[in-house]
């Protein structure tokens, strides 16, 4: 699973994996790349269901007595996708040398979607373009085909949807900022989904980029001994290609995404679950976006609290979330922080209603740097449709604000991740705040109960800063410990902006040269 690194610490799989495969990228855009090992990634794993079924029905003992293996219908029955023989695994690393395995590639995706209609028009056929090399592409079969080698073939698809996942975010991560609009960073989605606890009964994220926040929410159930049945998923993305990776995404996972939609108008003019109430919505929707088509929408019904600007979709999204939500629901979602305290185009006056009508639970101010395509600050919002539903505490009439904008930390200059102990201190918090059992307290610069008319007082500004205050000042700062560390950080910034320039200075080069 793992080998050693250079400092004698092991490496996990994955990485060990994402470096070869790197490698073999040469002059493909990353965001090209993606759709190449990805799609072979999803291959090997319906490859590998449908022989473990495969070699059963061949065997033909107990419940498989008599059974056909070429008989699709038994592939159905027990939710295996049928890989017809030339889309098999096998027959491709038996062609992975040949001039010709593009177009074998190619060939294979098209096999499985014309046997499998829930994977029409979802797999990628870019394998026989020019500028893949077939030689690096045989490579990578191999490479991919010693994922989870000797593993049971049962926990061969737990490592498969690991490594896709983990693929999902390297390469958000080589993109930059057009990573960021189908990945949101997997911290941000561990902490929405631990916050909300979605243990049974409908999520929805009408804006799903990959499907991470189902993933996880799949996860965190079966993390906590509950059954993986007692969730359905809802969802819907206006990108096609993004929704292409979330329907791989899900499948890899064994996740039914029958209800995950696609259309290119997006959830606002083509509202594709008109009728959902879910229990649970989930979702990291585009900041600040100013051409969601809010003139064509001004006299609908979702409204209901106030008729967003044409000019931003923030709480055009709020109310959206709002009118999915079932009586007892509970949302969590990300929003640009500016939500919390802008008035024009009578945002202000929304949010007061909301605040009004008892709906928002909790706001937390996030750290910078946490997502891919944007450096503006994010905040999350929880929000009830009913708060003394029994559940848990009756919180009617109060909120409250967390502060976390101290916590994270850097994985390269310009990106932050939250650690699982960030993770456990923000929701603990708020458990213990809703929870009948909880035992909160409030914690100056960090977090604060607030009542309504304290919002009210403070004009219906909610930034967590307002209500938590400033921390208590510490008396053993250690200022040369404190110089130490930040002058440790910028030698760390120094060589990595000289190693920038040396790349760059070496593309320059191989310019000129090929010139």
């Amino acid at each position: 699973m793992a080998k050693k690194n250079g400092n004698g610490t092991e490496e996990p799989l994955e990485k060990q994996l994402w470096k070869s495969a790197d490698k073999l990228r040469k002059n493909i855009d990353a965001a090209e790349y993606k759709h190449v090992v990805l799609g072979l990634i999803f291959l090997k794993y319906i490859s590998d269901a449908f022989e473990e079924l495969y070699d059963k029905l061949k065997a033909g003992e107990g419940e498989y007595v008599g059974a056909d293996p070429e008989d699709k219908d038994e592939y159905k029955a027990e939710n295996v996708f049928f890989v017809p023989e030339k889309a098999r695994w096998s027959y491709l690393l038996s062609q992975a040398k040949q001039p010709t395995i593009g177009k074998s590639v190619d060939e294979a995706m098209d096999f499985i979607e014309k046997e499998n209609v829930s994977l029409k028009g979802v797999l990628p056929k870019v394998y026989a373009r020019q500028n893949l090399d077939p030689t690096s592409l045989g490579e990578l079969i191999d490479m991919i085909g010693n994922i989870a080698l000797g593993d049971a073939k049962s926990r061969s698809a737990d490592i498969l949807g690991h490594v896709f996942e983990y693929f999902l975010g390297e390469f958000a991560l080589a993109e930059g900022k057009k990573g960021g609009q189908f990945y949101t960073p997997r911290s941000v989605v561990e902490l929405l989904v631990e916050m909300l606890e979605p243990y049974k009964g409908r999520v929805f994220d009408p804006c799903c980029g990959s499907g991470g926040m189902f993933v996880q929410s799949e996860e965190f159930v079966t993390s906590h001994q509950g059954r993986i049945n007692d969730i359905s998923i809802y969802g819907q993305e206006s990108n096609q290609t993004t929704w292409r990776l979330a329907k791989m995404n899900l499948a890899i996972r064994g996740i039914d995404s029958s209800q995950v939609k696609w259309n290119n108008e997006g959830s606002f003019l083509n509202d594709a679950h008109k009728d959902l109430k879910a229990d649970y919505i989930i979702a990291n929707p585009p900041f600040n976006v100013s051409d969601w088509s809010g003139d064509l929408l001004r006299t609908d019904g979702r409204w209901k609290y106030g008729t967003p600007p044409t000019g931003n979709a923030n709480y055009a999204w709020i109310q959206h979330f709002m009118y999915h939500l079932a009586p007892s629901g509970q949302a969590g979602f990300v929003l640009a922080k500016g939500a919390l305290t802008s008035k024009s185009g009578g945002e202000g006056d929304i949010r007061k209603e909301l605040v009004e009508a008892d709906l928002i639970d909790c706001i937390v101010n996030l750290p910078a740097k946490l997502f891919l395509n944007t450096q503006i600050p994010a905040s999350l919002w929880f929000m009830s449709r009913n708060r003394s539903n029994g559940k848990f505490r009756n919180r009617t009439g109060e909120m409250l604000f967390i502060d976390a904008r101290n916590l994270g930390h850097l994985i390269n200059r310009r990106t932050k991740v939250l650690s699982q102990e960030d993770i456990d201190q923000i929701t603990s918090t708020y458990h213990n705040w809703r929870n009948v059992d909880g035992n909160y307290e409030d914690v100056k610069g960090f977090c604060a109960s607030a009542t309504k008319e304290r919002v009210a007082e403070l004009d219906y500004v909610l930034t967590p800063g307002r209500y938590v205050g400033l921390a208590e000042e510490e008396d053993d700062f250690d200022f040369t410990e404190r110089f130490t560390s930040l002058k440790a950080e910028f030698a760390a910034q120094l060589k990595e902006e000289a190693e920038l320039n040396e790349r760059i200075a070496a593309n320059l080069k191989k310019v000129k040269i090929d010139e």
